[in-house]
């Protein structure tokens, strides 16, 4: 899905908000994507050691497993600030268009709602899990640093969908500006 800015006549386009969310929710799934470039480049460098008898890189799997739980939320915000993900409105069709966004908007309230439950419950994660001292088995690593990202994308996630449904339910009010 390509994602623009947009321009100073669309709504919330004169508005500081939204280049500024656009670059944190950009910066958070680029940070993601880097991780998951590392992870695909270990696990590589990994195979092609182990085929010419050089040994596997200790604890592999271990790293692959922490980075894919590190950066699996870095890019929900950025698919949330696009509106990227499914929307299901078969029941909705018929209705007219301001009914529609009336809804819409309400569901992404919603939406944020569930991401700061989860924000909330994966920081009590955090501390739990830290509090405990749990470590990785073979590098020793610590697991608490694997919610940090997650409750950092989860929060901005949040962030985002409640600023996008107040201002499609008040638009003279809040003015972030649309990428859609």
């Amino acid at each position: 899905m390509a994602e623009r800015l947009p321009t100073g006549g669309e709504q919330g386009g004169d508005s500081l908000l939204f280049p500024l969310l656009h670059v944190s929710c950009t910066a958070l799934a680029g940070l993601g994507g880097l991780v998951v470039l590392g992870a695909a480049l270990m696990v590589t460098l990994s195979v092609a050691s182990a085929t010419f008898g050089l040994g596997a890189i200790r604890g592999e799997f271990e790293l692959v497993e922490l980075s894919c739980a590190a950066c699996a939320s870095l890019f929900l915000p950025l698919c949330q600030l696009v509106k990227g993900h499914v929307m299901v409105d078969v029941f909705t069709n018929w209705l007219p268009g301001a009914t529609n966004r009336t809804i819409d908007a309400i569901w992404t309230l919603v939406f944020a709602l569930a991401w700061a439950f989860l924000c909330w419950r994966l920081f009590e994660g955090l501390v739990e899990v830290r509090g405990y001292g749990d470590r990785t088995m073979l590098l020793s690593a610590p697991i608490w640093w694997v919610y940090i990202p997650a409750v950092l994308g989860t929060g901005l996630s949040a962030v985002v969908a409640a600023l996008q449904g107040f201002a499609a339910l008040f638009p003279r009010t809040f003015r972030i500006g649309t990428s859609s």
